[in-house]
């Protein structure tokens, strides 16, 4: 039998492909699957198609934390809140989410 393989899971050409900005970002995301898998696929679906839409749990991020700057341009810095204060921090650059950011609990910087 032929090694196994994971599919990757297909967008539609209206939705966001999501990439990891950062190393932080990429163990924070596995991180986050390990503790709060069903959370994290619910956030997965909402990136992809409007990770712009302001809703209490999803939002620019304010003051000194708004902006990030990243692969040599300035961003809009947005949250998405998962469940037991975990974070998810990105921008959105043309089609794409870049995290940035992905907290297990509710980070410092914002309490």
């Amino acid at each position: 039998m032929a090694k196994r393989h994971e599919v990757p899971r297909p967008i539609k050409k209206a939705e966001y492909t999501i990439v990891f900005g950062t190393r932080q970002a990429e163990k924070g995301w596995t991180d986050l699957k390990a503790t709060q898998r069903n959370a994290l696929v619910d956030a997965w679906d909402f990136l992809t198609k409007r990770p712009k839409e302001r809703q209490p749990k999803n939002h620019p991020l304010k003051g000194d934390l708004a902006q990030v700057t990243h692969q040599g341009g300035t961003h809009e810095r947005w949250q998405h809140e998962l469940s037991n204060g975990a974070r998810i921090w990105f921008y959105v650059n043309g089609q794409t989410v870049v995290l940035v950011d992905c907290h297990t609990n509710h980070p410092n910087e914002t309490k």
